[in-house]
């Protein structure tokens, strides 16, 4: 008995040495290595499925852990490129370290753009993100109640997502992100009219200093009972129409839609992007100013030059073409 009771402590002792070497000694996965815990998955599994990934280098030890440091394994995808114990591995399932996808949405994206970079992402299809931007305005009903889909309202920034969330939860997260924004900088009402200059605002000018300018412009007009003539709302009735051909032709300038506010005065019926928080301040506080009308400075820096009469705005034109065929010259 004496002799048996020695043998089985030398055993335990053993197991106890290679459990340690299994639990100091790092194992590194044969490269990027992604491995998801599906909802539902034993203790027993998941160290399987780590060991035959080469993340850990023993299952049964990873059990033996478990009984020693508890706790809960999270489901969801991990992604493991560097060598770690199997504490620190076992640490992030417990904390639910998921490997997540980046969508950067730029100021200025459309529905369309945010669909392509969902998909470029991998987490899911163009056509359904499009699909259920249409279907889930309800998300936005107590802002824009009056809303077709949820253009406008997908706030620009950069998420991450797991590649297993539905088109709406991804969705109702940058909702979200524009109900944050718009509440910092205290807009409460007048949704609708707001995003849709904003957005209009966010296409003609990328520098920020303008934008109360170019809003100032579009509202005079709008108090004139001018049309806007702006033309990325002709390149989004365009799109819509899936008509789009990279440049402006005259017969897109002539397409009854009512986003063409070269025919239509007013503005359209809906936001045509996303527009950030400079463009959304410049709508709800546009210029005090005279001008109706601007067009991009010959100088190329992205500024505007503005007039507030028709004579001076062909001045300006005259200098912007004259700017870019100088420009064409020296290349």
């Amino acid at each position: 008995m004496r002799r048996f009771l020695v043998l089985l402590l030398l055993l335990a002792l053993l197991l106890v040495g290679l459990a340690a070497v299994d639990v100091t000694r790092p194992a590194t996965p044969p490269g990027e290595t992604i491995v998801e815990v599906v909802p539902g998955m034993g203790t027993r599994s998941i160290g399987a499925l780590l060991a035959q990934h080469g993340i850990i280098r023993n299952q049964y030890t990873f059990d033996f852990w478990h009984v020693v440091r508890g706790g809960t394994l999270k489901a969801g995808e991990y992604q493991f490129v560097q060598a770690a114990t199997l504490p620190a591995v076992y640490n992030r399932l417990v904390r639910g370290d998921v490997y997540t996808r980046t969508v950067t949405i730029p100021e200025g994206f459309n529905l369309f753009d945010i669909a392509q970079a969902v998909q470029d992402a991998q987490l899911g299809s163009k056509e359904s993100f499009l699909t259920a931007a249409s279907q889930n305005v309800a998300m936005i009903a107590d802002l824009d109640p009056g809303a077709k889909n949820l253009e406008g309202y997908l706030f620009p920034d950069t998420y991450r997502f797991q590649r297993h969330l539905t088109p709406e939860q991804m969705l109702a997260a940058m909702v979200k992100r524009f109900r944050q924004a718009s509440t910092s900088i205290g807009l409460e009402s007048g949704y609708h009219r707001v995003v849709t200059m904003a957005s209009l605002v966010e296409k003609e000018t990328p520098v920020a200093a303008d934008r109360p300018l170019v809003a100032s412009v579009l509202q005079n007009r709008l108090d004139k009972d001018m049309p806007l003539m702006t033309d990325p709302t002709v390149i989004y009735a365009a799109m819509l129409e899936k008509q789009y051909r990279g440049t402006i032709y005259q017969s897109d300038l002539k397409r009854d839609s009512a986003y063409n506010t070269y025919r239509h005065s007013g503005l359209p019926p809906g936001p045509i992007c996303s527009p950030g928080i400079a463009s959304l301040q410049a709508a709800m506080h546009p210029a005090d100013s005279h001008f109706l009308y601007f067009v991009a400075d010959p100088s190329g820096a992205g500024h505007s030059r503005f007039a507030a009469t028709l004579e001076e705005h062909e001045r300006n034109v005259v200098a912007y073409r004259q700017g870019l065929k100088n420009a064409q010259g020296a290349h």
